[in-house]
């Protein structure tokens, strides 16, 4: 993993470990690939809803930042949650 998907992942880890009750049940997996680097965000079920939040807009902008922070133009960013 480069430094620069180090930090991003350390982004997601705060980003996610600051909405959720359970931050010690976080699990954060990393694929990378040629052409893409994917976040599967593990957590526990009852803080599926404070991550993903109304209609979407939390997981939303989480992944906004995550591809404005990751992006290296040749690499799209993914970001999922697990519950």
């Amino acid at each position: 993993m480069t430094r620069t998907g180090a930090d991003t992942e350390a982004l997601v880890r705060y980003l996610v470990e600051s909405l959720v009750d359970e931050p010690a049940n976080v699990v954060i997996d990393v694929t990378e690939s040629d052409s893409s680097v994917m976040y599967r965000i593990t957590l526990d079920p009852s803080d599926v809803g404070k991550v993903i939040g109304r209609g979407g807009r939390i997981i939303k902008a989480i992944r906004t930042l995550v591809r404005a922070a990751g992006s290296t133009g040749d690499r799209s960013v993914e970001v999922d949650v697990v519950g």
